[in-house]
């Protein structure tokens, strides 16, 4: 299982802030960098995991240095959201994955749909994944406890070919899979569903 809590932090880059640009961080067991690959994002993601909600206050400081530390750098504020562990149909025994690559799929439920939006996922979505288990290193779900923009955060984690990965989710299949979500579950408008790629990052 992962790590029962992960923090999840944006730091929104300036346009001309490359890889490069970026110094002093370092990845460990429980903590990981990423860097946008999408055009539309130009951000550093941040991920730490913790197994108690009382191990958060340990970092405050390092939290609240980051802001200062990488100021030169950011176009906006640093955004933070701590998700919690619920389920996964790809299971790993690492706290944070350590591939080439991660996803973060995201989806606003209404509440009052939610177990039955538990349910629905676990014979749609979860069984999609299951069936592409070749292309993915592990595929768990959160939900938000603390979060600007709640709802359910699925990390995905994979080495392979994007395009490859994306197939799974992009093909006739999936595309019915999510007009059912759609008819169904999701709340939030645009930003109640959205999909980010991000690669390792290390400098």
């Amino acid at each position: 299982m992962s790590a029962k809590y992960v923090l999840i932090s944006r730091f929104p880059l300036k346009n001309n802030v490359t890889p490069s640009s970026i110094t002093g961080l370092k990845s460990t067991s429980e903590k990981k960098y990423f860097f946008s690959e999408e055009n539309d994002i130009h951000e550093l993601l941040e991920l730490r995991s913790f197994n108690d909600i009382k191990e958060i206050p340990w970092v405050e400081g390092e939290l609240e240095a980051a802001f200062h530390n990488m100021a030169s750098l950011l176009s906006g504020d640093i955004r933070r959201e701590l998700v919690k562990y619920v389920e996964a149909p790809i299971e790993t025994d690492k706290s944070l994955p350590d591939t080439k690559y991660i996803q973060l799929r995201h989806v606003e439920v209404p509440a009052d749909n939610y177990a039955q939006y538990r349910h629905w996922r676990e014979e749609t979505i979860f069984n999609v994944v299951r069936d592409n288990r070749d292309k993915i290193s592990s595929f768990e779900a959160f939900h938000s406890l603390i979060s600007g923009l709640p709802g359910v955060m699925f990390i995905s984690s994979f080495n392979g070919d994007k395009d490859e990965y994306k197939d799974a989710f992009t093909n006739a299949r999936y595309q019915n899979i999510i007009q059912q979500a759609g008819d169904n579950y999701i709340t939030g408008g645009n930003e109640g569903l959205y999909t980010r790629i991000y690669s390792a990052f290390s400098c």
